[in-house]
């Protein structure tokens, strides 16, 4: 992706950057005008002379305004004349704007005058912005929606509102519901609903009409701009169609079909009629009807026809109804019945139609299915409605429509009837009229008259009162018209304080809590300041439940659909526009003292809850602590006496990993301690302590130590040194100790806290058990991996008896084994605990916790070193995008997935990518660690390992020696990450060819492994082959043969028989068979030949995976004894493997496949030649490249086709060929 930015000059440079490096930008939106800017013009530098160069530079100076080095145009930013390069941007175009930090969108047809209007509205832009062209582009649909931020800027420059402000504006000029512009998933609605948000959009070419909604519906396709925007359109359905196949259950489209109406072909519609029913029924999902009346024959029935034709896509579902009398209505109903179900099978229950019988029962399931949530773009077109049922009407035969009609106030009706008596209640239009049809407040109006006697029109007249004694006081909000739901809900507000006081008092207090999820047993702390009301609303559930009840029947409070699983009581929820209200009008004097109280309930309960599984309630009290911490920060409650509820707001947050809240809440609650108690109170040490536990989690371990200290030695001065608070300060040193890699301090810090709670609170103890887990990490990292076993497991069965097995205490010991044991090599058992310790954290804390991504990042780890790369790689990002954002790109442990990245990459040969993901954890782990601590070693070790690969040898070298140093100076000259770097440096020499200098430092690093891991890891077992190759190359092949058998029987029972590491060893062994075969053959030694043979044979048979080598081998050595029969069934059996020969020609370097023939030197170790090269060999056509081979016999291997060679070595199985020869 490339971006643009403005240097001091005010002029604009491209930087590209790849998909994982991607810095905060922001985007613009405009409409393309004459003498846009180009790429072309970019680079050239001929840019500022263009007009368009004005947006580009509003543009970058809103950026920099907006603290934004980096900005997006796309008429500059993409290289048009790439059509590869265009397809893939506008593939990625919607992700590009829902990834920007800030979209403008510049509008040169709208003008704001400097002081708006002479009367102080805005009436004259406004107007103006909503005609804006901006709003018919077919590009500017995604750019509208998909940016969670979107700023709107007149042609001055000057800011006219965002997404959110001009919301209801925007709604009504593009019929897009303000759910969809506020955030909701697009799945969330219909394909024929999202087809409607661009119907009367244009796109300069008509393809585009097509491409310019990709992002729309998620799905992409190559971009052909000859195909014409039928095809296109055509193409768009069926990418639509496959992505949505397994999302069935959302979908409630049914197949478009009008059978049942009588269909005039050459039916002439009136443009003007079919335009204004389109305008009055299109909208937001939210019911839209109208009605066609006239004589008979006028054609009311075929403009419905026409209608539903031409607009078909706009809707998910078009159902025709004749209503002439009741009976065919329900039939018609009957007929929608089996349509619907034949696409959704288990949407209605049908049993009884086939027998016409209870079809009042499929009427109303069919009016349940229409008015399902999300069902919402539906059409319903009820026909022939003649004999309208009349208020005193006496015709028996007469149809009440709203029988018929779904009580969910959403879908469009099209109504066709002779009479002119069919209407709405005139009072029910003019107050949806006055509400402005809005559903939150129309359910709010309707609760209401369902409560009480009153007419529509009583209704509209207290509506009117009410908003006049309103508006002068009420603050605007942005996201409805708020004297409507203000006026709406001050109705129902004056009728809820005569029937239950409680309950407005109760509406009023919640303006102090998030509007998600208030519950009773959160309202029940008895603090010495709850007033009487509350304390009489909360003596039991049934006083909460009957004051909530009178909310509930005026439609102003549900169930909170996230608590009907909690641990107490479920919650309830109202509007966040409602909530909006309950703050700025019923609390417009702000109540601090219900500030404090709401803050001390939710401290209390931080506090309070004793529950095993205390993430569960921590994070339902989220919300709440939000809604704290936004009172606290905007000085709406005083902090006198909260210290203690600072600090469980700081505890909540630092264990939900949202460590600068966490901080915030800690800071405020030092403060509060220091001023009340002084800085020596253990209440102050204890915020102290914490905030240490908090520093050393963001990696600012100087200030953690130096919160640590503060706490021991106050507590050790105010409860002793053998307090159990002293203790645990003790543990944390420790702990921070060995992140430090100080690990003798580390190991005396544990051993000291472990003897003091062993004394204090017995073995058992979950702090007992906290330290010995981490002695268990200590000696893991010592390399003392059966005391660390036996530390975790002791530490297992503690948590396990406990907390239980699903505590996170236990999760975070079993995510520990899982480190262990795949240190160990027991990669099965690792991954079996990784899994457990994965499952266990996603449901306790959340699949973005630090501890899940932990797990994640290990897990990742694991599939590396089984070979598995592509379940890696998904690992690795997924913890690394997690860690991005909780701990953000400068955390040591965002920068640990970083490294693994690299090793990732490098591993794949993505070498741009492996050094790009070193060198940043590099930068990173120095600026956070120091150049000496071990895990910036680590990266250097790395990147040694990187530039080994590369060829980049003295690179390579500078980068071990370096890593060699600090980690003898640090761990020690035999801990396991020395050993890895001593056993690197040998690879280096043998590459440069220093073997003796190779030799020691793989002895070294062996002994040293073997005395840490023992004998089988797979860590020995890689130097073990790492000996073995190189006294290959030294010429020593009984040395290097051990070697190669020790190291593959280690890793054949470690990794499996297919595992790479495995399958390598076997190619080297295979090779030293080989060798020998030949030296045995040069000396006639024939029996010594079949011999080693049976040697390559065993291990085809032992390992299937790495017979395409073998085989060749195998082929060799019979060819170098003249076996010809044999010979060529070996390399038979190869070209059936693989459908080429495992060779190439010495002479022109092709790969030898059947139809090149191969011809086998019988004289050389490895030469081959294809057909025309061995031609040439006779007249030494071949000059120097092949003198070796002059004069010597070649077996042709073109002399056993396939054909001929069936009966003598395909009459029976490769296995028992292979069989035959072993024995």
């Amino acid at each position: 992706m490339r971006l643009l930015q403005l240097d001091a000059d005010g002029n604009s440079s491209l930087t590209e950057f790849f998909e994982n490096d991607i810095p905060k930008y922001a985007i613009l939106s405009h409409r393309w005008e004459a003498e846009e800017v180009t790429f072309k013009d970019l680079t050239d530098g001929t840019s500022k002379a263009k007009a368009g160069y004005g947006k580009i530079h509003f543009c970058g100076e809103q950026a920099r305004r907006d603290s934004l080095k980096y900005f997006w145009v796309d008429t500059c930013c993409i290289d048009k004349s790439s059509s590869a390069e265009l397809s893939e941007a506008i593939n990625s175009m919607f992700r590009w704007y829902q990834d920007a930090t800030k979209c403008y969108v510049y509008l040169p047809d709208v003008s704001r005058p400097g002081n708006d209007s002479a009367d102080g509205s805005n009436e004259d832009w406004v107007w103006t912005f909503r005609k804006s062209e901006w709003f018919g582009r077919g590009w500017t649909l995604q750019e509208l929606i998909a940016p969670a931020s979107v700023d709107f800027f007149c042609k001055q420059g000057e800011l006219l509102g965002n997404k959110a402000s001009l919301e209801q504006h925007i709604c009504k000029v593009t019929g897009i519901p303000a759910k969809a512009l506020r955030g909701s998933p697009l799945s969330d609605f219909s394909v024929a609903e999202r087809l409607s948000w661009a119907a009367s959009r244009d796109t300069f070419r008509q393809e585009d009409k097509a491409y310019s909604l990709l992002g729309i519906f998620d799905v992409k396709m190559p971009l052909i701009y000859s195909e014409g925007k039928a095809k296109a359109m055509q193409r768009l359905r069926e990418e639509i169609e496959k992505a949505s196949k397994g999302l069935k259950s959302e979908d409630f489209s049914v197949t478009f079909s009008l059978s049942d109406a009588f269909d005039v072909e050459h039916f002439v519609a009136r443009e003007d009629e079919l335009s204004r029913m389109h305008k009055t029924l299109r909208g937001d999902g939210s019911r839209r009807a109208i009605v066609l009346h006239g004589l008979g024959g006028i054609g009311k029935t075929q403009l419905s026809i026409a209608y539903a034709k031409r607009h078909k896509d706009d809707y998910s579902a078009i159902f025709w109804l004749n209503i002439k009398d009741e009976d065919s209505v329900k039939q018609s109903f009957a007929k929608l019945a089996k349509q619907i179900s034949r696409e959704h099978s288990s949407a209605i229950p049908v049993s009884n139609q086939e027998r016409n019988q209870n079809l009042d029962e499929v009427v109303e399931s069919v009016k349940a299915w229409l008015s399902l949530p999300n069902n919402t773009r539906w059409l319903m077109i009820y026909d022939n409605y003649d004999t309208p049922k009349l208020s005193g009407g006496t015709d028996p035969t007469a149809v009440d429509i709203k029988k018929f009609l779904p009580e969910s106030y959403q879908g469009s009706i099209i109504i066709t009837t002779r009479s002119s008596e069919v209407r709405i209640d005139p009072d029910a239009v003019k107050l949806a009229e006055e509400l402005d049809g809005l559903p939150l407040a129309l359910a709010t109006a309707g609760a209401y008259l369902d409560q009480t006697a009153r007419s529509f029109s009583d209704y509209l007249r207290l509506y009117k009162e009410s908003w006049a004694r309103l508006k002068e006081t009420s603050p605007e909000l942005s996201s409805y018209e708020d004297r409507t739901l203000y006026s709406t809900w001050q109705i129902s507000f004056d009728n809820i304080k005569q029937r239950n006081p409680f309950s407005a008092n109760l509406l009023r207090f919640w303006a102090y809590f998030d509007n998600q999820d208030l519950w009773f047993e959160l309202l029940q702390h008895d603090e010495s300041d709850k007033p009487e009301w509350l304390r009489e609303l909360t003596k039991d559930e049934l006083s909460f439940e009957g004051a909530v009840r009178v909310l509930s029947s005026h439609g102003l409070v549900e169930v909170a659909t996230s608590s009907r699983e909690s641990i107490e009581s479920k919650g309830y929820s109202i509007h966040g526009c409602v909530h909006s209200w309950t703050i700025y009008t019923l609390n417009q004097e702000w109540d601090y003292d219900l500030a404090k109280l709401a803050v001390k309930f939710v401290g209390a309960h931080v506090r309070g809850e004793k529950d095993s599984q205390p993430w569960t309630m921590q994070r339902r009290l989220l919300q709440h602590v939000a809604r704290c911490s936004y009172m606290f920060l905007n000085s709406l409650v005083v902090d006198d006496e909260l210290a203690g509820d600072c600090h469980s707001l700081g505890y909540l947050y630092a264990h939900q990993g949202k460590l600068v809240e966490a901080e915030q809440m800690y800071q405020r609650a030092l403060q509060g301690y220091e001023k009340a108690l002084g800085s020596d109170h253990t209440s102050t040490l204890d915020t102290v302590n914490n905030l240490g536990i908090l520093y050393k989690n963001q990696g600012k371990l100087a200030e953690a130590e130096q919160m640590y200290q503060r706490a021991l030695q106050g507590y050790e001065k105010a409860w002793g040194p053998d307090h159990t608070s002293t203790l645990r300060t003790v543990n944390n040193l420790g702990i921070l100790y060995a992140d430090q890699g100080k690990l003798i301090k580390a190991e005396q810090m544990y051993q000291r806290a472990l003897q003091g709670y062993e004394k204090a609170l017995g073995p058992d103890h979950m702090w007992t058990l906290d330290t010995v887990n981490n002695l268990a990490s200590l000696y893991a990292d010592q390399s003392k991996l059966a005391k660390a076993e036996q530390m975790y497991q002791r530490a297992l069965q503690g948590y396990e008896k406990a907390w239980g097995p699903d505590h996170t205490s236990t999760l975070n010991t079993v995510n520990n084994l899982g480190l262990l044991y795949a240190n160990q090599g027991k990669l099965a058992k690792a991954e079996q605990m990784y899994q457990r310790a994965l499952q266990g954290f996603e449901k306790a804390w959340g699949p973005d916790h630090t501890s899940t991504l932990n797990t994640v990042n290990n897990l990742g780890l694991l599939y590396a070193n089984q070979g598995k790369l592509v379940e890696a790689e998904k690992m690795y990002q997924r913890a690394l995008q997690g860690k991005e954002k909780a701990w953000g790109p400068e955390h040591t442990s965002t920068l640990d997935t970083v490294n693994n990245l690299g090793l990732l990459y490098a591993s794949q040969g993505k070498l741009a990518e492996a050094e790009q993901m070193y060198q940043r954890a590099l930068q990173g782990k120095e600026k956070a660690w120091g150049p000496d601590h071990t895990s910036t070693l680590d990266t250097i070790n790395n990147l040694g390992i990187f530039y080994a690969n590369q060829g980049k040898l003295a690179k390579a070298e500078q980068m071990y020696q370096r890593a060699l140093q600090g980690f003898e100076k640090a761990w020690g000259p035999d801990h396991t990450s020395t050993l890895n770097t001593v056993n690197n440096l040998g690879l280096l020499y043998a590459s440069q060819g220093k073997l003796a200098e190779a030799e020691q430092m793989y002895r070294r690093a062996l002994q040293g492994k073997e005395k840490a891991w023992g004998p089988e890891h797979t860590s020995t077992l890689d130097t073990v082959n790492n000996l073995g190759i190189l006294y290959k190359d030294q010429g020593k092949l009984a040395e290097a043969e051990k070697m190669y058998q020790r190291a593959l029987q280690g890793y054949e029972k470690a990794w499996g028989p297919e595992h790479t590491s495995t399958l390598n060893t076997v190619y080297y062994l295979g090779k030293i068979f080989k060798q020998r075969c030949y030296a045995a053959a040069k000396l006639s030694a024939s029996i010594v030949v079949l011999a080693y043979v049976k040697h390559l044979i065993r291990l085809c048979i032992r390992f299937p995976s790495a017979r395409l080598a073998l085989f060749d081998d195998v082929g060799r050595a019979f060819a170098w004894i003249g076996d010809d029969t044999k010979s060529a069934a070996a390399f038979a059996h190869q070209l059936a493997l693989n459908s080429a020969y495992n060779a190439s020609c010495d002479g022109c370097g092709t790969n030898l496949t059947e139809s090149t023939s191969r011809l086998v030197c019988r004289v050389c170790e490895d030469s081959d030649l294809c057909r025309s090269c061995f031609d040439k060999l006779g007249s030494n056509g071949l000059g120097d490249i092949s003198p070796p081979c002059q004069g010597h016999k070649f077996l042709d291997l073109g002399g056993f086709s396939r054909a001929s060679t069936d009966d003598a070595i395909h009459r029976v199985s490769v296995e028992e060929w292979l069989k035959s020869i072993a024995l």
